[in-house]
């Protein structure tokens, strides 16, 4: 137990962090009932917290290197316990958005010290061998979070999806304590504050500008304001990594088509095969009246797709090059996407299996590969940069999915609304899109019940066929992108990742 002791802490703290990207999907109707929240609260609850990892990520691994990764992964684990009991005490919406950033903050000095911590632990064969547990851990957790969420919903509360992380803490802590040992990075380590600062406001002006234009209009002074700032922050970050001593994100990485590629594929990755769940979710049980354990389950093909996908693959698959499994794997998740697209007002929960399946067959491809390949086209020296970038642009795709498709899916409800005569379609698209067709439907007349119904049905169908249209159009591209640029390389021959040493006296807890 000792020897693989650190790999069980390591990977206990990253399934929590990473499940809760997506285990409130399933739980939105039922918070949304209980909070009377609007769409954007509902998609600010999924991406403040995808959007914290996204931002704060690389900037957190160089904390790490100072303060300790050890320390860091500990501090963010306690952070992440007390952020979870807030979350699941929560008032109202616009507190649960706020703890869910909070909570966020403690994830991403997690996961910004896991591949480091794991590094330092393991050397050779061994090494090998927690990468690639920690990569089938990581991969599960997303697909996983659905299903655990509806059952935890359904059996007790929404809230419970967040108390449950309380004694998994204490016991990643305890084991953490014991088991791992402290390392930091070479002694020339800075912490990266403005370019920490410059990337999150880029990451958040971005979301906040997608999320509010559905209501403020896209040609809004307000929109397009939002978009210059999000435009400025970026150019910030650009000059500050370029004249920065110790950058979170070497720009020149970029100057190689493999690694550019890459980011591309890490982009699309969550978001094509997750960014329209969460509507899905909604779709499944305000339209269709399943419960959450029933909506949780609808969505397992995918799940399960994707471990037997990894499994299998990583067997079947060694020393392929990582082109072919990474290309082909976003290319499956585009496919499964597209193929989910077939809903009309009459369509039930089986439409979408084969497309569930097949995505999640791309996403068992993709995700154990996909830092390989990043550590495959850098220096060694850039290693720990590399992963940190993969899930950077993981994550900041996730997030702005979830926005741009729910900004399409309201757009297409209120096209389809307006063809079929409902008042307001606008504001009933909005509504709707936030989980309340039964409230709707309540106002309505008897007599027109019925067909009233009917065109909520339809419009909804229509609003998700278009934003599963979208993202597989992204999936195909950006497996195109990772097929013609990333260069033929095995995976047997990528480089091991290069660690920095540890602290010369290892401190065991």
């Amino acid at each position: 137990m000792r020897k693989w002791g650190p790999l069980v802490a390591v990977c206990l703290g990253t399934f929590m962090l990473l499940i809760d990207v997506t285990i409130v999907i399933v739980a939105l109707p039922d918070i949304a009932d209980a909070l009377n929240a609007s769409l954007s609260d509902l998609q600010w609850m999924i991406d403040i917290y995808a959007l914290a990892l996204a931002a704060l990520l690389l900037g957190a691994g160089s904390a790490a290197d100072v303060i300790g990764r050890r320390r860091m992964y500990v501090a963010g684990t306690a952070l992440f316990a007390a952020a979870s009991l807030a979350c699941g005490l929560a008032p109202g919406a616009g507190w649960l958005v706020a703890m869910r950033a909070v909570q966020g903050v403690g994830a991403t000095a997690m996961f910004a010290t896991t591949i480091s911590l794991l590094g330092a632990a393991y050397q050779g064969r061994d090494r090998s061998v927690a990468l690639g547990v920690w990569g089938a851990v990581s991969g599960a957790a997303a697909a996983l979070g659905p299903v655990l969420g509806g059952l935890l919903t359904q059996a007790l509360d929404w809230r419970w999806i967040f108390f449950v992380n309380l004694p998994v803490s204490v016991v990643a802590i305890a084991m953490t304590l014991r088991v791992v040992g402290e390392s930091k990075g070479h002694g020339g380590a800075r912490i990266d504050w403005p370019g920490t600062a410059s990337f999150t406001g880029f990451a958040g002006l971005t979301t906040f500008a997608v999320i509010r234009a559905d209501e403020a209009g896209w040609a809004s002074a307000r929109t397009a304001a939002t978009f210059a700032g999000a435009a400025a922050a970026l150019a910030v970050f650009v000059l500050v990594e370029r004249r920065s001593a110790h950058p979170m994100l070497d720009l020149a990485l970029f100057r190689d088509r493999s690694f550019t590629a890459v980011m591309v594929g890490a982009f699309a990755l969550a978001g094509t095969a997750f960014g329209v769940l969460a509507y899905t979710s909604l779709w499944l049980q305000t339209l269709l009246g399943l419960s959450p354990v029933r909506g949780g389950l609808v969505l397992i093909p995918l799940a399960l797709a994707a471990f037997v996908a990894s499994a299998l693959g990583g067997r079947l698959l060694h020393g392929a090059p990582y082109r072919l499994v990474i290309g082909g794997g976003l290319v499956l998740i585009g496919a499964g996407a597209l193929a989910q697209a077939v809903l009309d007002a009459d369509s039930g929960w089986a439409s979408l299996t084969v497309g569930l399946v097949v995505a999640g067959l791309g996403v068992g491809l993709v995700n154990p590969a996909i830092a390989g390949a990043a550590l495959a086209s850098v220096p060694a020296r850039r290693a720990g940069m590399a992963g940190g970038a993969v899930n950077t642009f993981r994550q900041l795709g996730y997030a702005l999915a979830v926005a741009v498709f729910g900004t399409l899916l309201t757009g297409r409800m209120e096209h389809s609304l307006r063809d079929s005569g409902v008042p307001d379609p606008h504001a009933t698209a909005r509504v709707l899109a936030g989980g309340g067709a039964r409230e709707l439907l309540a106002r309505v007349p008897e007599a027109r019940r019925a067909a009233t119904d009917h065109a909520l049905h339809a419009a909804f169908a229509s609003g998700l066929n278009a934003a599963a249209l979208t993202a597989g159009a992204a999936g195909l591209v950006a497996g195109a992108v990772v097929l013609v640029l990333v260069r033929s390389k095995p995976q047997a021959t990528a480089p091991e990742p290069e660690v920095p040493e540890p602290v010369a006296a290892v401190e065991r807890g």
